[in-house]
């Protein structure tokens, strides 16, 4: 294993730090320069304080080294989940936006390709390029980058709280493929995060029923103060529990695929966001035809997903706050990938902090 983050490289210790993964379980903390040494941001970039970085489970793939090849460069800086405030930025960027408290789109994308001018960014043709996994993220003082990726927050904005709108846009992503409809019968299954933002987003259209499946019954309070009606673990399914008309599945797994389309009525739709082991022998195809369930998936989110996330979430009707269990700083990254991946159901959402803590 890398030398641990309590101690100084051979760089020693500035203002400026920064988080850095050389291999999977090598890491260190850096020195990246003090305040008046730091770079310029390049034409049409911005640089941003970082206030928080979540981390989520595909952190901890990169740090154990499980996520797929072609979807990592080593050695990078982590960080996709985080929010801040823009310090300085480039040329040709507005000087108004200094001083702005803003999160980020993750996918660095061509802007050229065929997908990118249908809004499809995150199907970029160019090849896979994402903030904290092949370019540098933001377990670090700073991030610099292209400034077309920002999304001003209201002046009055919970930086913590808005650490979490990169998952929040994959789920707005999710719920405008599903097009949910007052009065409809729909479910999330899937407990964590994503799932209990899902519940809010759905919860927002009036539906008939809301019901929440997960193995977690520690979470039945939290999906009900959200806006679920009913709350089931996956072991409490049964055949009368069918006829849905959306279903937005959260919890990455071939078993919660399954049991999210057998939620469903004929021609339903379902909507897929976590990632499965490779191979994980999935949804059955012939039950897909023969009931015409209509099937969307999500990885990341585009430009219009982040625009209705930061929406929702600025007019005050997506509450992330309470989904947050751990504030760490930046030193103690071991201890929080530990944390993450403890199966402890008192952990939520851990964020790191670069700065000290208030």
């Amino acid at each position: 294993m890398g030398r641990g983050l309590g101690e100084a490289g051979p760089e020693g210790r500035g203002e400026v730090t920064a988080l850095v993964l050389d291999a999977p379980g090598a890491f260190r903390l850096v020195e990246t320069g003090t305040a008046p040494e730091r770079p310029a941001p390049g034409p049409r970039e911005a640089r941003v304080r970082v206030h928080a970085s979540g981390i989520c489970g595909s952190d901890r793939e990169l740090y154990q080294g499980n996520r797929p090849e072609g979807y990592v460069r080593y050695p990078v800086t982590p960080g996709h989940e985080w929010s801040g405030t823009v310090e300085a930025v480039g040329a040709g960027v507005p000087e108004a936006l200094v001083g702005r408290k803003v999160v980020g789109e993750g996918f660095r994308n061509c802007q050229v390709c065929d997908r990118c001018h249908a809004g499809d960014t995150t199907l970029c043709t160019a090849g896979y390029e994402e903030t904290g996994f092949t370019q540098p993220g933001a377990m670090a003082d700073t991030l610099t980058l292209p400034a077309r990726l920002l999304h001003p927050l209201s002046d009055d904005a919970d930086l913590g709280a808005a650490a979490l709108l990169e998952p929040a846009a994959c789920i707005a992503a999710a719920a405008l493929k599903a097009r949910a409809r007052p009065g409809e019968r729909v479910a999330v299954v899937g407990t964590g995060t994503l799932g209990m933002i899902a519940v809010q987003f759905l919860a927002a259209v009036s539906p008939a029923r809301l019901l929440v499946v997960g193995t977690r019954p520690d979470r039945e309070q939290l999906s009900l103060d959200f806006g679920a009606s009913d709350f089931r673990t996956r072991d409490q399914l049964s055949d009368h529990l069918s006829g849905y008309d959306v279903v937005i599945e959260t919890a990455g797994s071939a078993s919660a695929a399954r049991s999210s389309a057998s939620l469903l009525r004929r021609g339903g739709r379902l909507v897929l966001t976590g990632i499965p082991a490779a191979g994980a022998e999935g949804l059955d195809p012939t039950d897909l035809v023969v009931r015409q369930i209509e099937v969307q998936t999500v990885f990341g989110a585009p430009p219009a997903a982040w625009s209705h996330a930061v929406g929702v979430f600025d007019a005050g009707l997506l509450t992330l706050r309470p989904l947050i269990t751990h504030e760490l700083p930046l030193t103690d990254f071991a201890a929080a990938i530990e944390l993450v991946g403890s199966g402890d159901p008192a952990v939520g959402k851990v964020l790191l902090r670069p700065q000290d803590l208030d």
